[in-house]
């Protein structure tokens, strides 16, 4: 498998490389986002490793660019950890977010846990799921609110069908990070919560499926 790590500082991206090709990787590098994009365009990679803060073109309009023609998975890097940041790059259908400085074997593991997930989905048996207003259909990755179709990312989809598979039940933020993201978090369970925001926000009326448990995690209702 190819990455393609995206970062103006040398050394990061040399430091990247390293781990990248220790655990089996091949690697490619790009100085900057219109590069990255000039290099996407010619040559499909596995996975991408993007630096938000670049000159010529920054980390997120070089992902929006890319994901015109391809559905390459995306773990952006920010020496920023802002809630603001986090969501623009979800939004923008990205598979994670670390923040610098990072530990290059976490990054390794999060690489690992990406392909994982791309590659290795069970197929799904059919089924359509009807809550009210929503509608999931699970071969089909599609969502429908009060008739008309909602356009999630595929983290956010990743994290609606296993929340409405286990309809009901109280979810523990562990659990959760768990069989949707596939690793175990390092103490910052930001992310999640940024995906529960955006995911209600797309849901619209029905966001209120989706229950807060303080102090626990979330529950997806049943009706």
């Amino acid at each position: 498998m190819t990455l393609l790590i995206v970062d103006d500082e040398s050394r990061i991206r040399a430091l990247i490389a390293k781990y990248a090709k220790f655990e089996g990787y091949e690697v490619e590098e790009a100085t900057n986002g219109m590069q990255a994009v000039e290099m996407c365009r010619k040559k499909h990679y596995d996975l991408i490793i993007m630096d938000v803060m670049m000159p010529e073109l920054d980390g997120f309009s070089a992902v929006r660019e890319i994901r015109k023609t391809e559905t390459v998975p995306v773990i952006m890097l920010s020496a920023r950890g802002e809630e603001y940041d986090r969501i623009h790059g979800f939004e923008l259908g990205i598979d994670d977010y670390v923040v610098k400085p990072f530990s290059p074997k976490e990054l390794m593991m999060r690489v690992g846990a990406v392909l994982k997930r791309g590659g290795g989905r069970e197929k799904q048996e059919d089924e359509i799921v009807t809550i009210g207003n929503l509608q999931v259909d699970f071969t089909a990755r599609r969502v429908s609110v009060e008739g008309q179709e909602v356009d999630l990312s595929p983290k956010e989809y990743d994290l609606l069908f296993y929340m409405v598979r286990n309809r009901g039940i109280a979810l523990t933020r562990e659990k959760l990070i768990s069989e949707v993201w596939g690793y175990d978090f390092f103490g910052d369970d930001r992310t999640l919560d940024t995906h529960i925001k955006l995911l209600r926000k797309q849901l619209g009326p029905c966001a209120d499926k989706i229950t807060t448990l303080r102090g626990v995690g979330y529950r997806f209702e049943k009706e």
